[in-house]
């Protein structure tokens, strides 16, 4: 037997969710199914092929968390990709556990959308696990709640070992009557391919460099050259310092904040781009000013040295954030 997770949330180290899949696993484990674990913070740009590896499954776990409304976007991505691009005929024996922990209002209301998206793709919802967590700590360490999260994962074995059936429900109905022409009419084989396409974006990253390229361009021509070559000094030191790692997918948007300016650097599978402009999603914002930049590209202090001291600061993934110093190694000149 085989299931895969699915993780929406940000992989922050106090989100519930997280403990509990990793319980659910265990208990999967020891039942010896093969549990195959997705994070789709880190795959947001495969996310539209996803849909191809629930070919091989016979049950999924949705896992989201609520942090202020809804199931969030990386789900629903993922939701609208299986939607467009997911083989209906496997989707229709494929179970599925949901799992919405919240910080907020809302555990129910996710539970109930991931349920009703599953029947709208015409899969098997089972009963899920929906908790409002106001302490992280308290929640993990409760053996009370860690019994029902373990007898959850035994129900769900057996509903797919068994393969029970769900009474009938009305969503079915409404996809059948209302929502049968919205869906891209195509082969398993032509929806797996066009959802490679789709998740190809070598080619808008081209264009975007192209943009960037004519821009510095014409900030010369237009009597910009000291401001272009500060903001190129930026570019070109983290170009030279960038020592790439196995496996690692990062971004880094970083606000300047005296210029008003924001730096972006975008790691992925071992390539690196650097830039100014917006990036909104990136796995890690921060905040500093020029002098404290001009520092940390000289060498004279660690971009982990200046969080400490508050003269950087920072949100997202922490554990992308450590990774900094790593990835951009600049030489340390020690002042005396």
């Amino acid at each position: 037997m085989k299931v895969n997770i699915y993780y929406g949330g940000r992989g922050l180290i106090e989100d519930p969710t997280i403990h509990v899949i990793n319980k659910l696993t265990q208990v999967l484990a020891e039942l010896r199914v093969e549990v195959k674990r997705y994070n789709l913070y880190e795959d947001k740009s495969s996310i539209t092929s996803l849909p191809k590896t629930l070919k091989e499954v016979d049950g999924v776990i949705l896992a989201t968390t609520v942090e202020w409304l809804g199931i969030g976007g990386l789900m629903q991505e993922f939701l609208d990709a299986c939607w467009l691009y997911s083989d209906k005929e496997k989707m229709s024996s494929l179970y599925m556990l949901p799992v919405v922990m919240a910080s907020t209002y809302g555990e129910r209301e996710g539970e109930a959308t991931l349920i009703k998206a599953w029947e709208f793709l015409g899969g098997i919802p089972c009963n899920g696990l929906c908790a409002y967590v106001e302490d992280h700590i308290r929640f993990e360490t409760n053996p009370e709640y860690t019994r029902l999260i373990e007898a959850k994962a035994e129900a769900f074995y057996r509903s797919i070992s068994k393969k029970l059936k769900n009474l009938p429900s009305s969503t079915t109905a409404v996809k059948r009557n209302v929502l049968r022409t919205t869906a891209l009419d195509l082969t398993p084989q032509e929806s797996e391919q066009l959802s490679e396409y789709v998740s190809d974006d070598k080619n808008v990253k081209k264009q975007q460099e192209h943009i960037r390229e004519l821009t510095d361009m014409f900030k010369v021509m237009l009597g910009g050259e000291e401001e272009a070559g500060a903001e190129l000094e930026f570019i070109n030191s983290f170009k030279t310092n960038f020592h790439p790692v196995d496996d690692f997918e990062s971004s880094y948007a970083i606000n300047i904040s005296d210029t008003d300016k924001w730096l972006v650097l975008d790691v992925s599978n071992g390539k690196f781009d650097c830039y100014y402009g917006e990036k909104p999603d990136a796995s890690v914002i921060a905040r500093t000013t020029h002098s404290v930049l001009t520092d940390i590209v000289n060498g004279k202090k660690t971009f982990q040295g200046a969080f400490m001291t508050g003269e950087v600061t920072a949100k997202g993934n922490f554990r992308i954030m450590r990774m900094f110093d790593t990835i951009f190694r600049f030489d340390i000149v020690y002042m005396e």
